[in-house]
């Protein structure tokens, strides 16, 4: 095993605060409570500051280290189907597709949510619909992330959870 350093500090606070504040506000948080609100700005202002440290951060942090690609998908599809155990380094293709997925549905379930505190949109349907439809898509997610992670980690032999907490993934030789 080569022990490389992959997830900063920013990226792993970022990650475990969000961890946090999320699930707080799904399954803790009474939903009509200005603390709900609260830790909404919590969770928008954690998204926004991972948004920056994508272009600014170093290495796999930024964005540009783990593009959208659809052949990096289908490779690691193929990979999976044949049971080749490739190990990425920094986030795997599909791995980049859930951060994109739950950074734009964070997003628009604090948006949403943002809205329906305003005077302009109190009380409209459509924007209570939004929010609802975000949450229940951000948390089916995170519930697929979780079980990504740790399918990824049996298959390919790297423990991904211990990586987000030190920082360094244990990369299988080869």
């Amino acid at each position: 095993m080569k022990r490389i350093f992959v997830w900063d500090i920013a990226v792993r606070s970022f990650h475990w605060l969000l961890v946090i504040a999320f699930a707080a506000n799904a399954l803790v948080i009474d939903d009509d409570s200005k603390l709900h609100n609260q830790v909404g700005y919590v969770v928008l202002t954690l998204v926004l500051l991972r948004i920056v440290w994508g272009f600014v951060g170093r290495g796999y942090a930024r964005f540009a280290s783990f593009p959208p690609s659809v052949d990096g998908v289908k490779e690691q599809l193929t990979d999976i189907a044949t049971q080749r155990r490739h190990a990425h380094i920094g986030h795997s293709p599909l791995g980049a597709l859930m951060i994109y997925n739950l950074i734009v549905s964070l997003l628009v379930l604090c948006l949403s949510g943002y809205l329906m505190t305003t005077d302009m949109f109190w009380g409209t349907e459509w924007t209570e619909e939004l929010h609802e439809l975000a949450a229940i898509w951000t948390e089916a997610s995170v519930v697929m992330h979780i079980l990504a992670v740790i399918f990824e980690s049996k298959r390919t032999g790297v423990n991904l959870p211990r990586s987000m907490v030190s920082g360094y993934k244990d990369m299988p030789e080869g």
